[in-house]
């Protein structure tokens, strides 16, 4: 194909494709964007364009669908007292996964997560938000989702009635209590959530936020750890702590009398300490115990995705032993009390909390598998096999001329430069489709561009995450893609990465 275009104007991506794969001839199938130039002058529309394709005919990649972050990653975690990894995280992306490859770890006890928090589109806002902001420990946002107060009033309820039985000369005052109770578990949570997020800091993972809900914490990290010993330490530093403030809590309950209100306080959060750390150290995603278990495979076979899918299937065996076993265990007694004092109202309370911990780890096991998906498919999305050709025209050139101009060429894009040849602007997709045939003649194609920002410039050698990234920061419609020198190689639209996105997530790994 001319490099030129035929008349100065760039080659598209797929050209330059074809050129590198093995000397392969330039493409001549008639369903290719390029060799079929739109012959109703009604130029480009996002909506009909065919998919882009590699060199190979192949399909490059597919649109990204709301999934991590979320909790997001290959390793998602939402679990009471748990620690693990949601799936992103990924925010979107232009054509991009939820939050880039985000990852997020949910639970009750808190936890750390990294990847893609399940595809999400192009525009992430600066702050994600997420409930009542409380403050910016190591400059990551902590968020008390609106959940939360719904947890904080039942567990005041719930433990309300326990000091009732151990302190009943307390009266009303227990609820009070109990209120401290809450917000101290989740102060300890916090912790357990703040410890994944130094941890990922260390190894320079950005941490978008922390929230605390329903069930747990949350630490969206927004990468995957490099290595699996990475990985292992990541996750372990969790329960860790939640250990470590088990500890504290029993060494301060030495000095205090035991049937006092601090003493039934400590030993509460002691206990609690204990069930978050052990719980999170199940051996399934989401869960930190399964991240833990996917570090192990994952070296061991050489391969992350292996570990993956190893830790999310234990991660399903768990909730089917939870949704099964948690009922009988305390039917039986064996949780503690007697059997006879189990009433109807607490079996239908077990089994309600048995039925979400399970949709909740078992959800957790299926994002993690989808966000591990994701990210074998990354790599597929390149700017050089999505990019549209483009012709450049001058400001003041009649739409019906330069919609002349492209089909000639079968370019699909138009690119809007000064007398000199530099970019100015893009003429919008959507603003073409808008204006009817009869007045294009009349109306210039700067009156339908978009300027150009340095944000909306992107490099054609970009692929997979840091393409998404790159269009993440600057959300727009469409791209220009350049050449290392500067040269105009043509634009990238987000609804082609989005499509390309969606059909490499079709297809098996």
């Amino acid at each position: 194909m001319d490099e030129s275009g035929g008349s100065g104007q760039p080659r598209s991506g797929n050209d330059r494709a074809t050129d590198r794969h093995e000397g392969q001839p330039p493409r001549t199938d008639p369903s290719h964007p390029e060799a079929t130039p739109d012959t109703t002058g009604s130029g480009p529309a996002p909506e009909e364009q065919a998919p882009a394709e590699d060199a190979h005919g192949r399909d490059t990649g597919a649109k990204p669908s709301d999934a991590s972050d979320s909790s997001g990653s290959p390793d998602g975690s939402v679990s009471p007292g748990v620690s693990g990894t949601p799936d992103p995280p990924a925010g979107r992306a232009p054509a991009a996964p939820r939050g880039r490859t985000e990852a997020s770890s949910g639970n009750t006890g808190g936890g750390a997560g990294t990847g893609a928090g399940g595809p999400r589109g192009p525009r992430r806002p600066k702050d994600p938000g997420g409930g009542l902001l409380m403050g910016r420990p190591f400059g990551v946002p902590v968020y008390v989702a609106p959940s939360w107060f719904l947890v904080a009033a039942l567990i005041t309820w719930v433990f309300g009635g326990q000091l009732d039985r151990v302190l009943p000369e307390l009266g009303a005052a227990r609820y009070l209590v109990s209120l401290f109770f809450a917000v101290a578990f989740y102060a300890s949570v916090l912790v357990h959530e703040l410890a994944h997020t130094v941890a990922a800091l260390r190894f320079k993972l950005p941490v978008r936020r922390i929230q605390l809900q329903f069930f747990g914490g949350v630490s969206e990290i927004e990468k995957e750890a490099e290595t699996p010993g990475r990985e292992f330490v990541l996750a372990f530093v969790g329960p860790l702590l939640s250990l470590v403030l088990a500890g504290v809590f029993y060494l301060a309950m030495s000095p205090v009398e035991p049937g006092t209100v601090p003493g039934v306080l400590l030993a509460g959060l002691m206990i609690s300490n204990l069930i978050v750390a052990a719980f999170n150290l199940l051996p399934g995603l989401p869960l930190d115990g399964g991240r833990m278990l996917r570090a192990v495979v994952w070296k061991i076979t050489g391969t992350p995705m292996s570990g993956t899918v190893a830790a999310a299937w234990v991660g399903r065996a768990l909730a089917i032993a939870v949704l099964i076993g948690l009922p009988l265990l305390t039917q039986t007694g064996a949780l503690g009390g007697d059997p006879e004092d189990i009433g109807g109202m607490d079996t239908v309370t077990d089994a309600l909390l048995a039925a979400i911990l399970a949709a909740i780890i078992w959800t957790g096991a299926g994002n993690s598998l989808r966000m591990a998906r994701l990210r074998e498919h990354l790599p597929e999305l390149r700017a050089r096999a999505l990019t549209r050709r483009a012709v450049p025209v001058e400001t003041d050139t009649p739409l019906s001329e330069a919609l002349r101009r492209a089909n000639e060429v079968g370019a699909r894009a138009l690119v809007v430069v000064d007398a000199e040849g530099e970019p100015l602007s893009l003429v919008r997709e959507a603003a073409i489709v808008g204006v009817p045939e009869h007045r294009r003649p009349w109306v210039a194609v700067s009156g339908l561009a978009q300027d150009l920002t340095e944000g909306m410039r992107v490099s054609a050698e970009l692929s997979g995450e840091e393409l998404l990234d790159v269009l993440r920061a600057t959300p727009a419609t469409e791209y220009l893609v350049v050449e290392d020198t500067g040269a105009i190689y043509g634009v990238l639209s987000a609804a082609d990465v989005e499509r390309a996105f969606v059909r490499a997530m079709a297809r098996p790994s």
